[in-house]
């Protein structure tokens, strides 16, 4: 199988040995964006037989959530994006937390100490910001790089004793790598492939030395990032736009190492429903739509967020939306399954710019998926919220009640609105219907009607409404006198689905007690 980049030449032959991770930090609730990165990357592997991976980033501990990596793992399962290796199910290269690897990253910074690639710096955060001030004074913008590195407190600028004294006096320091050296013979510019943006090249003298690890041993992100990749052999990184910027130092961290780097893949962003930038929280606030895939309660300010399950989205609806922002299949098909998915993913097909998000189309997703969604587990679903309500009811009750309703529903929370009436009998009437049909000789008709239906001896849909209609022509009624007070009192509004359904599914003793309800209170 070959897996070739469009924008360059260099094939790479790949069957088992694609891994592709997906590393998300646990600081909160996942976005929408967060999961769509998952998707691409599960698409990608299961496409090329290969491996799937959750690692879990977890070395800034300042920031920190403890129900995140629980509410990660449960928005996965909900999505169906399973993971081959990761937390819970371990694998021959974890552990997949970063901080329970804390160990492993010393080694690999003392190897970049050595080589002369990396050094300490032990400026303060005061002495440091001194520097930047005088910097924005004479209008230049501060970065710690090549060309100043030698005038501030570090390895480079200090002689060897008093490095060695800072290290045993436990000194606060930090290692930095160091991104251009002019003694040294390297080329001055970081060249690079993306698979989806092309040929890319960054010149190093405008790159700042980064941060690697502090003297705690907590390693920075861009280390640990590095080094766990590489140990877990990951041959394709598909991330987010937002990790562009970083691109350099990770190229240039393998080319120190010694070692090849994985082929990349940066994601466009997904932008707001209108006007300009990335989706957020707040544009779901302002727009009344999630961008969580589950509901998220913060746990400092009790505060809970929409989810899409808790919506009434279903799993399968919100896949086929979130793959198509960003890739088409180079057709006009929009309904996609898993599998088809799967099959039809290209890294090639993924566009360069942000994709638009559609809360529109999300819905019209979701409604497509319910009608074609089997009563079985849509009625699942819909017990539990009934449940809920504290309405017992037989499941099969509620299964033919969903086959009637589920093709006017746009989000499985509509179920309970559609259908209420089929488990619990109207008290109150919709105010403008009941002015419009309810004449004077209305409650003498559904009178007649109630009689008619006492007499029924056979109480199905189809012999109801046509006892009905012939009543109603064998008396010279108009349809509409009668029908819409019909459905008036056994839904309590002029909605629903077909009326004699209704009838049939309230069953004869219900549906007269109904009718006689509201010549009562009429």
């Amino acid at each position: 199988m070959k897996i070739t980049n469009k924008n360059s030449n260099k094939n790479c032959t790949e069957h088992s040995d694609v891994r592709v991770r997906f590393a998300p930090s646990p600081t909160g609730a996942m976005h929408i964006g967060g999961i769509r990165t998952a998707l691409f990357n599960y698409f990608f592997a299961k496409k090329h037989k290969g491996t799937f991976i959750l690692r879990i980033e977890d070395t800034d501990r300042n920031r920190f959530v403890p129900n995140a990596v629980d509410y990660l793992k449960d928005s996965l399962n909900w999505c169906g994006i399973t993971y081959d290796e990761g937390p819970g199910i371990g694998g021959e290269y974890g552990p997949y937390f970063q901080s329970e690897r804390k160990q492993l990253y010393q080694t690999y910074v003392n190897q970049l100490l050595q080589s002369g690639h990396a050094y300490y710096a032990f400026d303060t955060s005061e002495e440091l910001e001194s520097v930047r001030k005088k910097y924005e004074v004479e209008g230049k913008t501060f970065t710690y790089n090549w060309e100043n590195r030698s005038d501030l407190k570090n390895q480079l600028s200090l002689n060897a004793a008093d490095v060695e004294t800072y290290l045993k006096e436990g000194l606060n320091y930090v290692v930095r790598f160091k991104m251009y050296d002019p003694a040294a013979s390297q080329d001055k510019m970081i060249r690079t492939v993306d698979m989806i943006r092309g040929n890319s090249s960054f010149d190093r003298t405008l790159l700042d030395d980064k941060i690697l690890m502090k003297s705690d041993g907590m390693p920075s992100y861009h280390l640990a990032n590095i080094v766990d990749d590489h140990l877990m052999k990951i041959s394709h990184v598909i991330r987010g736009e937002e990790w562009l910027p970083s691109l350099p130092l990770h190229i240039a961290l393998y080319d120190s190492f010694g070692w090849k780097a994985p082929e990349f893949a940066h994601l466009p962003l997904i932008l707001k429903p209108t006007g300009k930038g990335k989706l957020s929280k707040r544009d779901g606030d302002k727009m009344n739509f999630p961008v969580f895939p589950l509901a998220y309660t913060n746990q400092e300010n009790n505060e809970t967020s929409k989810g899409y399950r808790e919506d009434g989205y279903l799993p399968e609806a919100m896949i086929n939306f979130l793959a198509l922002l960003g890739w088409n299949p180079g057709n006009e098909q929009e309904i996609f399954s898993k599998e088809e998915l799967i099959q039809s993913f290209d890294i090639k097909n993924v566009n360069k710019s942000g994709a638009r998000f559609d809360p529109e189309k999300a819905k019209w997703f979701n409604q497509h998926y319910i009608k074609q969604e089997s009563n079985n587990e849509l009625a699942t679903l819909f017990y539990k919220d009934l449940e809920q309500r504290g309405i017992a009811i037989n499941m099969e009750y509620v299964k033919e009640v969903v086959a009637l309703i589920k093709d006017r529903a746009i989000l499985t929370k509509d179920f309970w609105e559609l259908s209420s009436f089929f488990f619990e009998a109207p008290t109150k009437f919709d105010e403008k219907a009941f002015k419009k049909i309810y004449k004077e000789d209305t409650s003498t008709i559904m009178k007649g009607l109630s009689d008619l239906l006492n007499e029924s001896e056979i109480f199905n849909s189809q012999e109801i409404e046509i006892s009905v209609k012939n009543w109603i022509n064998s008396n010279d009624y108009k349809m509409g006198a009668v029908m819409q007070p019909f459905r008036l009192s056994l839904v309590g509004s002029l909605k629903g689905p077909h009326l004699f359904d209704i009838v049939e599914k309230l069953g004869k003793q219900e549906t007269i007690r109904r009718i006689d309800y509201l010549i009562n209170i009429t």
